[in-house]
Parts: C-alpha cells; sequence; structure tokens
C-alpha cells in the first residue's frame, strides 16, 4: 500500500482543511476535517448508522467513555454533547486525527470534558462505561482482534460497546469472533449494509 491511511501515525498527505455537516439526534454539527484522516470528506456512512441506531448514552451518563479510533471526532462530538457529566476518551494512532478531534471538542463547547490520546497515552486505570468504535477493519483481521483484545477488557463491569462493521468486510464473522471470546453479542440493528453490534460481559 502506498501513500497516506487513516491508521498511519504522522500523515504526510497535504491537510487541506475543509467542513463536514451532519445531524444526529436533531443536533446539527460542523466539524472540521482534513485529508490524511479517516472519511476525510463526509461523515463515513458506518459512522452514520451508528449514530443513528446505536443507543446514545443518556444526559445523565457519568464516568469515561471511549471513541476508539476517533477520526477527525464525530463520534466523540456526539458523545460529548449527549451526555454532559461524561468525560470523552477519543483515542486515534494518527496524530492529525487527534489534532482534530481535540479542536472539534473545542467547537461544541466540550473541550474540558475530552481527552484525546494515542492508544498508550491511555492511564491503564480508566475503565469505560461505553466503547464506540466504527473500527479500521482494513488493518487486517489479526490487527483487529488484537486492537479489541486490548480495549474491550477495559468496559465497566455492566459497560457496553457499539460496534459498526460492513456486512461484506465481516461484520457477521467478527459477531461470531466476539461470541467466541466469551463477550454477549447481539446485532442491534442493520441498515444500508452495516451491522451494528452491541457488546456485553
Amino acid at each position: 500500500m502506498t501513500g497516506d491511511h487513516y491508521f498511519t501515525a504522522e500523515p504526510a498527505t497535504a491537510a487541506h482543511p475543509r467542513e463536514v455537516e451532519f445531524a444526529v439526534a436533531g443536533r446539527d454539527y460542523t466539524l472540521t476535517s482534513s485529508g490524511g484522516v479517516f472519511s476525510a470528506a463526509r461523515l463515513d456512512p458506518g459512522t452514520a448508522v451508528l449514530l443513528r441506531k446505536a443507543e446514545l448514552p443518556p444526559a445523565d451518563t457519568a464516568g469515561a467513555l471511549l471513541d476508539l479510533g476517533c477520526g477527525f471526532g464525530p463520534i466523540t462530538c456526539v458523545l460529548a454533547a449527549s451526555a454532559p457529566s461524561a468525560t470523552v476518551w477519543a483515542v486515534d494512532v494518527n496524530e492529525r486525527a487527534r489534532e482534530l478531534t481535540a479542536a472539534n471538542a473545542a467547537r461544541v463547547g466540550a473541550a474540558d470534558r475530552v481527552r484525546v490520546a494515542a492508544p498508550d497515552d491511555v492511564p491503564a486505570d480508566v475503565t469505560f462505561a461505553q466503547l464506540w468504535s466504527n473500527p479500521p477493519i482494513r488493518v487486517g483481521k489479526d490487527e483487529l482482534h488484537r486492537m479489541l483484545l486490548r480495549w474491550l477488557p477495559r468496559l465497566a463491569p455492566d459497560g457496553v460497546a457499539w460496534l459498526v462493521v460492513a456486512r461484506h468486510l465481516g461484520g457477521d464473522s467478527l459477531h461470531r469472533w466476539l461470541a467466541d471470546q466469551g463477550w454477549q453479542v447481539e446485532r442491534h440493528a442493520s441498515q444500508k449494509g452495516y451491522r451494528v453490534l452491541r457488546v456485553t460481559r
């Protein structure tokens, strides 16, 4: 593979900032994206399905939420808006994505409640009430499995993970693999070729 991709730590692609507009749960968002990050030009269709079909945290949700593979931060910003008492950890290997997410969190008035970090910089003692992810399927199955095996165990005992995966990219096989690892997995919704999985202990 040549050129940058969304799992490049320090993308060399020119930034070319642009605005991405979308609406979730009756609220309009205008965020800044740029080249060198995942779905730079629009809200990714899988992310859109996840935010539309999964159960957003209620306003009284406290504790820590995790946006795993945050990109330019659409999930982070929606979680922060939905749960104003929670702290949202926005994790990505891509430095530019982290910078964009921090800027977008400030843009929606949530800078004080969003912690943007590289994976290795999240303190080991932090557990999460919820984990949200449109996981990077194209890193390959082995790397994807390692990522989920690293982060899913950090859910609180009553925590829930919401994942979206395209059916043609292995959504059903990921469902089976998670169940084989001992997780409780429910296909919560299907839309436009995507599976929304609800994962609990």
